[in-house]
């Protein structure tokens, strides 16, 4: 480890901008991550703490040459600010274990649930708890699977009671009712979760727990119930008809499962499709991608699972490879624009390209050395309560390499699109040529990260980065250096990954054919987004084809947007243009607009920085 004095950035900057927090002045500061109210107390405080330490991060524990790539807007450490506390990004949580042994949040001992409802909200205590000791987000990766025994247990106790009664039923008439009562349980206690999801804080009060869950592929009788109500009450939205943002919902399609109309779960992807064109969730992953399948192997366990905005863990060279109670270590992104912006030809851009992908592998590791020379102690619920893989056999003054050795290290970049403007003079949505030049490049990347696993033994991945501030930081910093260039620097943000750029007219199945290959490349999360026009709840089938056509073309992950708006007014919920259609309200201030920011949900979009303000003002829709 490095104890360099760089004073990056210098002491009169941080104090600029601990001030510019304090005064609420700088949006895109304050705002980086729209899931936290950044003007609350507890947001202030949260990011007061945040730039002290990246300032601390910088001063001694990074090494002097990743400093400078930083300096010189090529290379951007996610979450910097956590990396003195040696916290991990995410992890897919064993839902089942955790209920079936019982768990300490570290003020007494939860027993194992005896119905759906104390299962729910357990899970939820988990969740709130676990978000305490990493700085991303969490899933659970078998949401149906792991609840089906707490829905057959309540179903179990409304037996027993209705067999109690004096009453002339048949067996057969008894079961039913009992059903009956257990499908009402099962909703009020999803209606509940979804509500505590939404309405739970942690990290000091600064933001709710940034929560994924997948689920679709259970057939069992408990586990579709579970299915069918978690998207009846989403559909329904919360208390004032409001749409939940979290959790992210992942409905995973399987063929043989729920793919076709003779499938068992089919009926459930139906419900899946009318409550995303009315509530943006579920997303929908594919475990019979040429990516996803291999690791499948008929049981729950190797089904794949995403989480967050689309981080994705299933290869392990040190062990059974899935999801299950792992998760990203950290991850790095690349400024492919400044790199090509700075290259006189493809060969000199490969050329540094190579040079920034070793030192993005060099922070990876230092920070993985600072990681696992924590104690396990240092996170009493990821360790202590054997979330993570092999947790069970640490003691509490234990270091954590048995443990991490499992997670991924992940390179992700931003903005192939203008890399590719700034090489060929068209972008990959525009050009064939440009096209198969940005596939070149993405491949490039992914071979490099596949060397350095082998090299180092350790899980490396390549992500398509989920710029949220990033979009605009590397954007901003570059006009300063390079002016506007149409095309590559005229917007105040850079396209997101190698997506097709936003603004760029495309037919909604050409995106997605154009997508598609880029998503088997980054072993690390991906996802790709269809931009609706108009109120897609009056057209399920539309969204079938356009699902059906991911399958095809080798998605694992993606989403359909379009506009969800509320008045607050009177609650309309629908397209709400310049005035509302039920009551004629036309204060901006009392329309909640519901958007997709780089994969999950956010409400109210004073939240947003201005970089991702400016991308979905300019978003097309795809036809």
């Amino acid at each position: 480890m490095s104890t360099t004095t760089l004073a990056t950035p210098h002491t009169e900057e941080l104090l600029a901008a601990l001030t510019e927090i304090v005064d609420l002045s700088n949006q895109d500061l304050i705002q980086e991550n729209a899931n936290v109210d950044g003007q609350s107390p507890m947001g202030q405080m949260s990011k007061l703490a945040s730039e002290t330490a990246k300032f601390y991060t910088k001063n001694r524990i990074l090494s002097e040459e990743v400093i400078q790539a930083i300096n010189d807007n090529y290379l951007h450490p996610h979450d910097l600010d956590f990396m003195a506390t040696g916290t991990t990004t995410c992890c897919q949580i064993p839902l089942g274990k955790l209920l079936k042994g019982g768990f300490n949040t570290g003020h007494g001992f939860m027993r194992e649930p005896n119905d759906i409802s104390s299962a729910l909200a357990l899970s939820s205590i988990i969740l709130q708890s676990n978000q305490n000791m990493q700085h991303g987000g969490q899933s659970y990766p078998l949401f149906d699977y792991d609840l089906a025994p707490y829905v057959h247990k309540t179903y179990c106790n409304h037996l027993k009671r209705l067999k109690s009664y004096p009453i002339t039923l048949t067996l057969e008439e008894i079961e039913e009712l009992a059903w009956k009562e257990t499908d009402r349980d099962v909703y009020q206690a999803s209606e509940s979760f979804i509500h505590n999801c939404n309405s739970m804080h942690s990290r000091g009060g600064g933001q709710v727990p940034f929560i994924s869950i997948n689920y679709g592929t259970d057939t069992s009788k408990e586990g579709r119930l579970l299915i069918k109500n978690i998207l009846l009450a989403t559909k329904a939205g919360l208390g004032n008809g409001e749409t939940p943002i979290f959790p992210i919902q992942v409905f995973k399609i399987k063929k043989g499962i729920n793919f076709d109309t003779e499938e068992p779960n089919y009926d459930l992807y139906q419900l899946a499709l009318v409550t995303t064109a009315k509530r943006l969730f579920p997303n929908f992953s594919f475990i019979d991608s040429s990516f996803n399948k291999p690791f499948y192997d008929g049981t729950p366990d190797s089904e794949v699972a995403y989480m967050g905005c689309r981080t994705r863990v299933m290869a392990n060279i040190h062990g059974q490879e899935n999801s299950i109670g792992r998760g990203n270590l950290s991850f790095i992104s690349i400024n492919i624009v400044k790199i090509a912006l700075t290259a006189d030809n493809y060969q000199s851009f490969l050329l540094k390209l190579d040079y920034y992908l070793d030192l993005a592998i060099k922070q990876l590791l230092e920070r993985y050395e600072f990681q696992i020379n924590k104690r396990a102690k240092h996170f009493s619920f990821l360790y202590g309560q054997h979330v993570w893989k092999d947790s069970d056999k640490l003691n509490s003054e234990d270091k954590l390499e048995t443990v991490l050795k499992h997670g991924t290290l992940s390179v992700g970049f931003i903005g192939l699109a203008e890399a590719l403007v700034s090489l060929t003079g068209k972008h990959h949505g525009e050009s064939e040529s440009a096209y198969q030049l940005g596939y070149q490049i993405v491949k490039y990347m992914r071979v490099k990260m596949d060397q350095a696993s082998e090299k180092y033994q350790l899980n490396f991945s390549l992500i398509a980065t989920p710029a949220e501030g990033l979009s605009g930081k590397f954007t901003k910093r570059d006009q300063q250096t390079f002016g506007k260039i149409k095309g590559i620097t005229d917007r105040s943000y850079y396209t997101n990954s190698f997506h097709i750029p936003v603004y760029y007219s495309i037919i909604a199945i050409e995106k997605i054919t154009k997508e598609g290959p880029f998503h088997s490349l980054c072993n690390g999360g991906h996802i790709s987004y269809i931009e609706c026009n108009g109120d897609v709840s009056k057209n399920v089938e539309a969204l079938d084809v356009l699902v059906k056509t991911m399958a095809v073309s080798d998605f694992g992950y993606g989403s359909i947007n379009h506009p969800v708006d509320r008045c607050k007014c009177c609650g309309y919920t629908g397209i709400i243009n310049n005035e509302c259609p039920s009551c004629q309200n036309q204060s901006e201030d009392m329309i909640e607009r519901i958007r997709r920011i780089t994969g999950y949900l956010v409400g109210d979009m004073s939240k947003w920085n201005t970089a991702k303000r400016s991308e979905e003002q300019e978003r097309v829709k795809h036809k």
